[in-house]
């Protein structure tokens, strides 16, 4: 059996492909009023309304003992919560995490944030360009499995591959943890820039400078360049960059039209870019759209104040 951990609209659709295929999967919440109305309703009204439960899919408010894998689909700055209120139920099982981020208080990321808090374990992440209604619709999505255990990587790989669900495999963690978190930095610039008028050719542009700093936090980092080129990273940030269904995006469209976002939505790039920046400082490289984020974000420079910063950098070599 599958246990999914967080029933936002991210678990709650990988919970519905993975029992859509046959698998027995738990899709648990903390909100025992939520596991309810799932039970109940037999959909995610609140996170993904109009998707039937499949029959093998079970919402519960404990988590159930097992070996099978557990799918941490919480967001990035909740995740060191969970595992320490529920460490000790899942201290042996196999932990993919399926949070895009970094902490903002240890600039680690998900898997570093698990060595760290479960020395012994070897997690895995599973990233890449997707967006839950995709998914949870059956529509063909690719995804990046990445897990420094190789042969663990291939059991899960099998285990989470579904009708519509491919999953590519790398022992990567680094490159695939960051380039998922990441491009949600890159993608409020470029909501930003849509958002301001400023047009596609300046989000081309944004996105390929982007994805240049992306590479070269990352790297730095340890991380394998040809994982930056592929779904966790590049295939990612077009997703991301380039449809309002991103959460992201979209609070970089209210940025960049000057309007309120509803503080309700998770909004990870947020955090993220604010602990990238602090990693890249420690690291004397610099991150200019990263930096002009986190300017527009504490309100030091609006949206043209930022273009103007970064057009006016020094002019160089591609």
């Amino acid at each position: 059996m599958i246990t999914v951990l967080g029933a936002g609209a991210f678990g709650t659709a990988l919970a519905i492909s993975l029992s859509d295929a046959g698998q027995d999967v738990s899709l648990w919440s903390r909100d025992a009023d939520q596991v309810t109305a799932m039970q109940d309703r037999r959909e995610n009204a609140a996170r993904l309304p109009g998707v039937a439960f499949p029959d093998k899919l079970t919402p519960c408010a404990t988590i159930p003992a097992g070996s099978g894998p557990v799918l941490l689909a919480v967001p990035m700055q909740r995740l060191r919560d969970l595992i320490l209120a529920h460490g000790d139920l899942l201290r042996d099982r196999k932990l993919v995490a399926c949070c895009k981020g970094i902490e903002l208080t240890t600039t680690l990321g998900p898997i570093a944030l698990l060595a760290d808090l479960m020395p012994g374990n070897t997690a895995a992440i599973l990233t890449g360009p997707s967006f839950a209604q995709d998914i949870a619709l059956g529509l063909p999505t690719a995804l990046t499995l990445a897990c420094t255990d190789a042969e663990r990587g291939k059991a899960l790989q099998q285990c989470l591959t579904t009708r519509n669900i491919r999953v590519y495999r790398t022992t990567d963690t680094i490159g695939a943890e960051l380039g998922g978190a990441l491009k949600n930095v890159i993608a409020i610039a470029a909501g930003a820039v849509i958002g301001a008028g400023l047009g596609d050719s300046a989000r081309a542009a944004l996105m390929t400078r982007g994805f240049a700093e992306m590479q070269r936090l990352a790297l730095a980092l340890g991380a394998q360049s040809e994982t930056l080129s592929g779904l966790s990273g590049f295939g990612d940030l077009v997703l991301t960059c380039t449809s309002p269904q991103s959460r992201n995006m979209r609070f970089g469209l209210s940025l960049g039209r000057n309007e309120s976002f509803d503080p309700s939505i998770t909004v990870e790039g947020a955090a993220t870019a604010r602990a990238a920046l602090k990693r890249a400082e420690t690291l004397d490289l610099e991150m200019p759209i990263t930096s002009a984020v986190v300017a527009m974000l504490d309100g030091k420079v609006n949206l043209r104040q930022a273009m103007n910063m970064l057009l006016s950098r020094p002019l160089k070599e591609e």
